[in-house]
C-alpha cells in the first residue's frame, strides 16, 4: 500500500507559509508561527529545522531569520531585528555610551543597536541628539531631562522604522555633530557599510557628512552581508564597535582600512 501523502503535503504547505512570512518580515518567532499555523511548538521547530537544512532560513533563539545569502533588497522590520543578537547589541551599546561626553552633539541613525544605545544615555548630561528614528526619539524624551535636546528629522518611514529621503537629508544639512553612531545592515570589504534601502543610504551619508567622527555599531553577523546600497567605505569609519564573535580576518580587514576596532565585552 502506498504511503498516504497528506501529512507531507500539509508540512510542505506550512513551510511555504513560513517562508512567505519570513520574506515579508525578515524574521519569524516560534510563538507567532504556532498561533498562525495552529500547530505545536515542536511541529514548528521541526519545520524550521527542515527549512534550515535546505538553506532557506537561519535558525536563531526563539525563531528564524533570513539566511546569510538573503537578497540585497530584503529589509527586515524593527520588531523582527530587535530579538536578534540582543545580548551582543546591548554590550556594543554600553561600549558606545562610554564614548559619549556630556555637552556634546551626537547623531544616532535608526536601528536596533542604536536604539539599545539610546536606552543607555539617561545619565549623560547636556546632550544634543539628532536622530531619524521615532523609537529612539521617544526613548530619549522619556528620560525627561531638561538639559537634553532631541531633534527628529522628517522623512518617509522605512520597514526598519527609519525616516529617510529628501526631508531627512535637508534636515541634516548645515548641522555639525561631534560623533555619529551608525548601525548598518551589512559590511564587506567590497561594498563597505551598506543597507537594503536606497533612501536610507542617502540619509546616512548625510548624517556621516555632518559628523566629526563616525562610529559604526555592528554585531558580528553584519560582516559578510551586503545591502543594495553602500553608505560608506570601510575606511570612512573612525571606530567600529562589535562583539567578540567577529572573526580575526574580518577584524584585520577593518583595521587595514584604518578603522579602530573595539570589541565589546
Amino acid at each position: 500500500m502506498a504511503e498516504h501523502p497528506g501529512p507531507r503535503l500539509l508540512a510542505r504547505h506550512r513551510r511555504d507559509v513560513i517562508l512567505q512570512l519570513l520574506a515579508k518580515a525578515g524574521s519569524v518567532r516560534v510563538s507567532e508561527l504556532t498561533e498562525r499555523l495552529g500547530v505545536s511548538d515542536m511541529t514548528v521547530r521541526r519545520d524550521l529545522d527542515a527549512l534550515a537544512g535546505e538553506g532557506a532560513l537561519r535558525k536563531v533563539h526563539g525563531g528564524a531569520t533570513m539566511p546569510a545569502t538573503a537578497p540585497t533588497t530584503v529589509e527586515p522590520g524593527f520588531a523582527a531585528k530587535i530579538h536578534e543578537q540582543s545580548a551582543e547589541k546591548e554590550a556594543i551599546a554600553a561600549a558606545a555610551a562610554a564614548m559619549i561626553r556630556p555637552g556634546t552633539a551626537i547623531g544616532l541613525t535608526a536601528g536596533t543597536t542604536t536604539w539599545h544605545l539610546a536606552t543607555q544615555l539617561a545619565d549623560v548630561a547636556d546632550l544634543v541628539v539628532v536622530t531619524n528614528s521615532m523609537r529612539i526619539c521617544d526613548t530619549l524624551l522619556a528620560a525627561e531631562r531638561a538639559d537634553r535636546t532631541v531633534m527628529l528629522t522628517g522623512g518617509v518611514r522605512t520597514p526598519s522604522d527609519a525616516l529617510v529621503g529628501p526631508l531627512a537629508v535637508q534636515a541634516l544639512r548645515g548641522l555639525h555633530l561631534d560623533q555619529l553612531f551608525m548601525g548598518v545592515h551589512g559590511m564587506t570589504e567590497r561594498a563597505g557599510y551598506s543597507t537594503p534601502n536606497l533612501l536610507e543610504a542617502e540619509t546616512n551619508r548625510a548624517f556621516a557628512a555632518a559628523a566629526e567622527r563616525l562610529v559604526v555599531v555592528a554585531d558580528h553577523t553584519k560582516w559578510g552581508t551586503v545591502g543594495l546600497a553602500s553608505i560608506a567605505a570601510l575606511g570612512d569609519a573612525d571606530t567600529v564597535i562589535t562583539d567578540g564573535a567577529l572573526d580575526d580576518a574580518a577584524r584585520a580587514t577593518l583595521e587595514a582600512h584604518g578603522a579602530t576596532v573595539a570589541v565589546a565585552a
